[in-house]
């Protein structure tokens, strides 16, 4: 690889998952992405409904995109500039090694 590349993940509210994806897909000739549904255990238990609390656990959709280092600053921009205080989680991580086989 001659540029690093990054593993971005992403938990999104299911009443965000249509914003979200639309969001995503302005930026699809830059960015492909995968999405699936996910139960995220927290034990903060912060805005967690009285079925959540009992079961311990929230169901989130997760995205994930493989990017190079000059990618990460415009895709964390742009979703901070359509979605900040909407109490999304997302982190980075680098990608050692990726291919196909």
């Amino acid at each position: 690889m001659n540029d690093k590349q990054y593993l971005v993940t992403i938990n999104v509210p299911p009443s965000l998952e249509e914003a979200f994806v639309d969001c995503l897909l302005t930026l699809e000739s830059e960015f492909g992405f995968s999405s699936f549904q996910v139960n995220a255990h927290d034990h903060k238990n912060e805005n967690l409904s009285s079925a959540e609390q009992v079961f311990g656990r929230q169901r989130k959709i997760r995205f994930q995109m493989y990017l190079s280092e000059a990618g990460l600053p415009e895709l964390l921009a742009h979703l901070k500039s359509e979605f900040t205080g909407s109490g999304i989680h997302y982190w980075v991580m680098p990608v050692l090694e990726n291919g196909i086989l």
